[in-house]
């Protein structure tokens, strides 16, 4: 089988075997991390916290987390103050000079904005800590029927817990990047979607249960329906991470010495969808941040609640319209249509009716902003697919996975790891994934921020 032949294959190449050891070791000290809780918390009084992250956006926090928030762990708070960090820099990479010359300034200044990024997510901890801490005392005092004492004590339990959730998280952002370092694919991505992985057997199994016990003998076919529909959803994420628009690109003759180089015609690729899942990420990334600040609140406003409901009118339309946003933003300071045209006057390309230089470069941005737009829509739609999942009957822990963040996520990072996989086997003139031998197309730039 080829399957056999190409895990054969990966363990020959010492160090493609050596990248996927470390990044299980990493998976698993991650995992492994998830479930121990905080000191002084009795696992058997999570039972609301459970409850409160089984549906709505905090499930959605509790799936970034790979189930840590609700497990009241070390790693509670996960991976989303980091990218939430990130997403404050990158807004003042373009409105602030001073980020701004930082990003010209090559390595040392990536470095200097890594580091702001820390400090902010730190910042950002010591504020969502404590807020989850009151949180996670009012489910255990739901539970229990009132608030242990040593719950109560600052010094020996609040202080020490947010130090503790702010080092967890601090671990899990060191673990990400080592990952991406050491490891196969990005580490901050993989991550996520371990976390999304972990809570996928659950939700079909609770799927099934409840299919079976509403519909008893038309449980399996219904049940059977979605799948298909699900294998369809998934179709649909690949075209939509996959998709390019090809601009043709003539290259001239050019005589160097007795060889002759160019008169070719080649295509310059522009992804309909050159932002991958970021957009999303960022969106709901913003959406949770005054969700975690009133987490305690036992009544939180109107305009609060209508973001916490995921499978309400105005939690939905919101998203979308971040998730276009976000589109055109990362977009516009991942794509540089400015260098690509000073690269192909540089190789003496040209495209066809349309002069080097300036007028290149202007074209390229008109074609990519047609294109950003149905690019966005459909990404927007198929982040709120859930809630019309909801709207048939599909258990909230399934409806998840019919579009939305998770199934977008878990396409993109399979098929970004993927696509490293096999660069590293044809670079050792090893086959391909694929039986045609096309390549297959990951994500890049989706997720390279982090």
């Amino acid at each position: 089988m080829r399957i056999i032949e190409t895990i054969k294959n990966i363990w020959k190449i010492e160090d493609l075997k050596m990248k996927l050891g470390i990044t299980l070791l990493f998976i698993l000290i991650y995992r492994f991390g998830s479930f121990v809780v905080l000191p002084g918390i009795d696992p058997a009084s999570l039972a609301d916290l459970k409850q409160q992250t089984s549906g709505g956006l905090l499930s959605l926090l509790d799936m970034f987390s790979g189930g840590a928030f609700s497990n009241a762990s070390i790693f509670a708070l996960g991976i989303m103050p980091y990218i939430s960090a990130s997403i404050v820099v990158q807004l003042l990479g373009i409105a602030v000079p001073y980020f701004q010359k930082m990003q010209r300034e090559g390595e040392s200044g990536r470095r200097k904005i890594n580091q702001i990024t820390r400090y902010l997510t730190v910042a950002i901890l010591l504020l969502q800590g404590p807020s989850y801490l009151v949180n996670l005392k009012v489910q255990i005092g739901q539970a229990l029927g009132g608030i242990p004492e040593n719950l109560n004590s600052f010094l020996g339990f609040t202080m020490p817990s947010v130090i503790i959730l702010c080092a967890g998280s601090m671990f899990v952002m060191w673990l990400g990047e080592r990952m991406t370092d050491k490891g196969i694919g990005n580490g901050i991505s993989m991550l996520i979607m371990i976390g999304i992985i972990a809570r996928l057997p659950q939700a079909i199994t609770q799927e099934f249960i409840v299919k079976m016990n509403e519909n008893g003998a038309g449980g399996p076919i219904m049940f059977l329906f979605e799948l298909v529909v699900f294998v369809v959803v998934i179709g649909f994420a690949i075209l939509l991470v996959q998709g390019t628009r090809k601009i043709p690109v003539q290259y001239a003759k050019r005589v160097i010495g007795n060889k002759q180089y160019g008169g070719v015609r080649q295509y310059l690729p522009l992804k309909v969808n050159a932002a991958g899942v970021m957009p999303i990420i960022f969106a709901q990334a913003i959406m949770m941040v005054p969700v975690l600040f009133t987490l305690g609140d036992q009544e939180p406003g109107g305009f609060i609640l209508s973001l916490m409901n995921t499978e309400g009118f105005w939690h939905n339309l919101i998203l979308a319209l971040f998730i276009i946003a976000f589109t055109y933003f990362y977009t516009a300071i991942t794509f540089n249509h400015n260098q690509i045209a000073e690269e192909m006057k540089r190789n003496n390309g040209f495209i066809p009716g349309v002069k080097p230089g300036k007028q290149t470069a202007e074209y390229i941005d008109m074609i990519m902003s047609r294109i950003v737009l149905p690019g966005s829509i459909f990404l927007a739609l198929i982040a709120i697919m859930p809630a019309f999942a909801r709207v048939f009957g599909i258990t909230t822990g399934f409806s998840q996975f019919f579009g939305g963040t998770s199934l977008l996520i878990l396409v993109g990072v399979v098929l970004d790891t993927l696509q490293q996989i096999e660069s590293h086997l044809l670079m050792r003139h090893y086959d391909g994934l694929l039986k045609s031998g096309s390549r297959i197309k990951g994500r890049t730039g989706s997720m390279a921020a982090y």
